[in-house]
């Protein structure tokens, strides 16, 4: 063989070799986004009571409970994603669906995955590139939209205060 010929060869042994190193690691990365994802969705409580708040209780993305307030500390629960309509708010049922979207889209770019033994694995690799940045996109439209002061139910924990929830740095201006 020639040297060019060799060396073109090992060049892409190594390459090869490189590429699907990086596969793996984007598999590997990709399941960890969404055994996040799916933490994020089914979690039932994203924000709970403290010391500081009037009222006893906690809310998730669609999932909620209000205390009476009384020492027992006795929580009443509702909401369930199955029954849209006990979402407390627009916000809740927006960044529901924004999370179940985000959810879906990256766990159908895992099944794509498989698409390995069939299909060109640039292919491949651009389908899952855009399932992700769309998942991505959604995830973030999906918490973003939701603000716990916003709803009924939040304000009723907050003791009838809209900014008691709000991060710092993102109080609303009047």
């Amino acid at each position: 063989m020639l040297p060019s010929q060799e060396a073109s060869k090992l060049y892409h042994e190594h390459y090869m070799r490189n590429s699907r190193a990086i596969g793996v690691l984007w598999a590997i990365f990709t399941i960890c986004f969404a055994i996040i994802n799916v933490v994020v969705f089914i979690q039932p409580y994203w924000v709970g009571d403290s010391v500081s708040t009037p009222k006893p209780g906690y809310f998730g993305l669609f999932h909620y409970c209000v205390g009476s307030g009384l020492a027992g500390r006795e929580l009443t629960c509702r909401g369930s994603f199955t029954d849209f309509s006990t979402i407390p708010s627009s916000a809740f049922k927006a960044a529901a669906f924004f999370v179940l979207l985000s959810m879906v889209l990256i766990l159908g770019c895992i099944t794509c995955f498989a698409l390995f033994f069939f299909c060109n694995t640039a292919t491949v690799y651009k389908i899952c590139a855009w399932m992700q940045l769309l998942a991505e996109k959604e995830e973030r439209v999906g918490l973003g939209e939701e603000e716990p002061g916003d709803s009924r139910v939040g304000r009723k924990m907050g003791g009838g205060q809209e900014n008691v929830w709000s991060l710092p740095g993102t109080e609303k201006k009047v």
